[in-house]
């Protein structure tokens, strides 16, 4: 299964100790949303990447290929179901091939909230780790 990560699993550090049956593949990018910030983590102290849909604009990330046996302990990493639902979608890739893949979203609505200085830290790491900035 292949899993599009935009938040925090964008670092490879960060996911290697999350699933390290996860195995990095290539970067990719989701047309018509934006990334925003929500909810509220008690690890991080504050909000959590999430996606919001808005039509021309895009979210970078990058695609991880997830081994079957991988996949329950990723979803529990992720607070499967309980605090987010996978969905499927479709991301493009730099050479403008189109590639399905699921990935996770908050499970319910919550208002945006600022993400803490580590958390943003982790994310800016996971650009460099994919080559996006």
């Amino acid at each position: 299964m292949l899993f599009f990560a935009y938040g925090a699993a964008l670092s490879r550090r960060y996911m290697a100790e999350r699933c390290p049956g996860c195995k990095p593949k290539v970067s990719a990018a989701l047309p018509h949303y934006q990334l925003s910030f929500t909810g509220w983590s008690r690890v991080f102290r504050g909000g959590t990447a999430s996606l919001k849909p808005l039509r021309g604009s895009q979210v970078k990330g990058g695609i991880y290929e997830v081994p079957e046996a991988w996949l329950k302990k990723l979803d529990a990493a992720e607070g499967f179901p309980a605090q987010n639902a996978k969905i499927n979608l479709v991301v493009n890739t730099e050479t403008g091939e189109s590639i399905s893949c699921f990935t996770y979203v908050p499970a319910h609505q919550t208002a945006e909230s600022k993400p803490a200085p580590e958390y943003l830290a982790i994310l800016q790491q996971g650009y460099r780790d994919w080559g996006l900035v």
